[in-house]
């Protein structure tokens, strides 16, 4: 346990339940894949675990994080300094930098193939590379989902460089200017990357939004996707 954290953490814990008696904590920097922090109530102790991301992080973000965790498990008000004090700081371009590359390191990405029995996703991505980006954007890693999930149509993730769409698309009834907007939607992630206003991450941007708008079969595709 770290002696700074701990103490951290137990002042903390007296500012929101001052009548409380400060129970036992079992606190530790955790090597999750990614930003994660975690708290638990056991037979009246605190096991609490900080990303090792974090581990350098300047006090008043770990007392932001502490706030956080005890707030949320104590159902007790998050103030929003603290709240706004933590985003900034894992959303900065040096931590989310150095999240990525760990993730790299320790996360495992399942990429299964990117063609699938109707529709073959690098030859979309190349079609709307040449029609939309000139032929600049270098191609990630592209592959169809290992399920058929329907409460994610696509994502990019930029720690492994992949695009990933759902294989419920990869179906004789879905037109393919579906499945081209959805993984040109992606792309757009890809050139766009999320950007931090104020404490707020904008995951699109008005240079997304009017970028997406030249997408001729936009709104036929959004009318099918509803009904998904």
């Amino acid at each position: 346990m770290s002696p700074k954290l701990a103490e951290i953490f137990q002042e903390t814990y007296r500012e929101l339940r001052p009548r409380t008696p400060l129970p036992p904590m079992q606190l530790r920097f955790y090597s999750f894949v990614s930003i994660n922090n975690t708290i638990r109530l056991r037979q009246g102790e605190l096991y609490i675990r900080v990303s090792d991301l974090l581990e350098g992080a300047p006090e008043p973000v770990l007392r932001a994080i502490a706030h956080i965790l005890l707030a949320k498990l104590y159902r007790k008000p998050i103030d929003r300094a603290q709240s706004a004090r933590y985003r900034r700081y894992v959303a900065s371009h040096d931590v989310s930098a150095k999240a990525r590359l760990v993730r790299q390191m320790r996360g495992r990405k399942h990429i299964h193939s990117a063609r699938g029995h109707y529709y073959h996703l690098d030859e979309i991505f190349e079609d709307l590379n040449r029609r939309f980006f000139h032929g600049l954007m270098g191609r990630p890693q592209l592959t169809w989902s290992r399920n058929h999930a329907r409460n994610r149509l696509g994502h990019y993730d930029p720690a492994h460089n992949a695009i990933v769409i759902s294989r419920v698309f990869d179906h004789p009834r879905v037109p393919r200017y579906v499945v081209e907007y959805i993984v040109f939607h992606e792309m757009l992630h890809l050139k766009h990357p999320v950007k931090l206003r104020g404490s707020r991450r904008c995951v699109h941007s008005t240079e997304f939004v009017a970028e997406e708008k030249l997408f001729p079969a936009l709104e036929d595709a959004r009318k099918f996707l509803k009904h998904v």
